[in-house]
This record gives C-alpha cells, sequence and structure tokens, in this order.
C-alpha cells in the first residue's frame, strides 16, 4: 500500500515538526506581531492626540487606567521632594547610554507621584554626574502620563546615587518610604526642574504587520511543501515508496571505488585477442 510511508518514523518525525511550525506561525507569531502594530498605532495615535490638545488637571487622569490615558498631557502643581530622588540606569536616549532623573513630586492636596525629569549623560561612560537639583518651593509643570515599568528589582546606591532598574514607583517607595501612586510623569522640554527632555517616540508604523504577514506565508509554505511532498511519494517511485512496480528495485548507486575499479579491469576477450596478435 503507498500510504505506508506516512507510518513510517522519519515520516511522521517530518510531519510533526512541520504542522508544529505551522501552527506556531499561524497561533504564536503572527498574531504577536498583529498586537505589536495595534500597540504601535495606538501609541502614534496617543501621542499626536496628545500634541494637539491642551494639558489637562492631573486629577482627571489620576483615577484612570495607565494604558487609557498613556502619553496624555497634564498639568501638575506641588513640590519636588530631592531627598527621595533616584536614577534609572542602563538607558538608552537616541542611541547613547544615558541616566534618567526620577524625583518624587508631592501634588497640591493630592498624592506623591514620581516625575521623570529627563535624561543626564554618564560621567567615564559608567558614572551618574552631579544630578542638577529641582526647584525648591511650589511649581506648576507640564508632562506626559505614563504607565509603570515592570522590573521590580530592588534599588541599591552607588556614587552616592540612588539607583534603580526601571521606572516602578513602588520601587522607589520601597527605598525611600515615599508613598507613591502607580505610574509616572514625563516632563516635556522647558519645564521647571527638567535636565534634557526625554524626545518622543517616532511616529512610524514599524515593520511589525509585513513581518506577521511574513510568519503566515511561511506556516502556508511549511504546509505547502509537506502536501507537495506527500503527494510525490504516493506517486509510483517515490523515495519512501521501496519497490517501484513498473521498473523493478531502484538500482544502488556505485561506489568510487567501483567505478574505478570498472575502468582499471580489461576490456573483455576481444582487447585480449588484440593484445596476443600484437
Amino acid at each position: 500500500m503507498r500510504l505506508k510511508f506516512l507510518l513510517r518514523p522519519g515520516w511522521l518525525a517530518l510531519t510533526l515538526a512541520v504542522w508544529v511550525f505551522a501552527g506556531a506561525c499561524f497561533a504564536l507569531l503572527a498574531p504577536w506581531q498583529f498586537r505589536r502594530d495595534a500597540d504601535r498605532e495606538a501609541q502614534n495615535n496617543a501621542v499626536v492626540q496628545s500634541m494637539r490638545t491642551d494639558p489637562v488637571p492631573v486629577a482627571e487622569v489620576l483615577d484612570r487606567p495607565g494604558a487609557e490615558v498613556e502619553w496624555r498631557r497634564v498639568e501638575l502643581t506641588g513640590r519636588y521632594l530631592p531627598e527621595a530622588q533616584a536614577v534609572a540606569r542602563l538607558r538608552t536616549v537616541q542611541g547613547e547610554a544615558a541616566f534618567e532623573v526620577l524625583t518624587p513630586f508631592a501634588l497640591v492636596d493630592g498624592p506623591t507621584v514620581l516625575v521623570d525629569r529627563g535624561y543626564v549623560r554618564p560621567v567615564d561612560g559608567i558614572r551618574v554626574p552631579d544630578v542638577p537639583a529641582p526647584p525648591t518651593g511650589e511649581v506648576t509643570v507640564v508632562a506626559l502620563t505614563r504607565s509603570s515599568e515592570s522590573d521590580n528589582r530592588d534599588a541599591f546606591d552607588q556614587d552616592g546615587h540612588r539607583q534603580v532598574y526601571a521606572i516602578n514607583p513602588a520601587v522607589v517607595s520601597r527605598a525611600t518610604g515615599v508613598e507613591l501612586r502607580p505610574g509616572y510623569f514625563q516632563l516635556v522640554e522647558g519645564q521647571p526642574g527638567v535636565t534634557a527632555a526625554l524626545p518622543l517616540p517616532k511616529l512610524d508604523a514599524g515593520p511589525f504587520f509585513s513581518y506577521a504577514l511574513q510568519w503566515i506565508a511561511f506556516g502556508v509554505m511549511a504546509l505547502g511543501g509537506w502536501v507537495y511532498f506527500s503527494w510525490r511519494e504516493v506517486q509510483p517511485g517515490g523515495a519512501l515508496a521501496g519497490e517501484r512496480p513498473e521498473r523493478g528495485p531502484r538500482p544502488r548507486r556505485k561506489s568510487v571505488a567501483e567505478m574505478l575499479a570498472e575502468d582499471e579491469a580489461p576490456a573483455g576477450p576481444s582487447a585480449s585477442a588484440s593484445t596476443t596478435r600484437a
């Protein structure tokens, strides 16, 4: 029966590999890229909308989910708490190493929030420089609403600076004892206390949609190849079909040694007779 090859271990392993790969393309990899494309589109829309609207009082976003108000421009009035300041390490701004300056900000008649005052460049490539002190007293600043980062590793002190691995108010709270609400606020250019304002994200669509289509194409190609080679094996003379009814067993290929031996062997009786007559 020609379909017996489907039960051979090698073919079963190949079939499993092909279908697992195709399933991963369709169910995991392509949807992952589609989600990244949707996230990038949502971010671009939020940034554009933020730049086109006036800042709103911070009280309007404090009780709303972070994703819903991400990149919203808000106005905060209060005072900086420099004694609870920290810097976020291992950052990259415009392709170069940087530290981001995080300073708690006590709102007037409100909670204390974490403000990202911008970035400073490291000294000698690794050390935190002297960070400009924020203004004292009550100030009003405009900032962008941002969601907390997920890294929860504890802060540590080095070279006289409190350092954290991510912009996470919970980590700063544990290190300083200052209660901070989730999320943080990123200062825009020209605000009191800003060091060097962080640039806005690029408003390009990114390659994610095309990557998703590529993963779908890879899955289709894998299944198509499996179907094609399965069809070939069913036909007479398939590589795994064994006996070929029309032509008999497939001839064994000669080795190089066998072919050399044939070339060196006498040509036959006629050749021997010619040699004798000579």
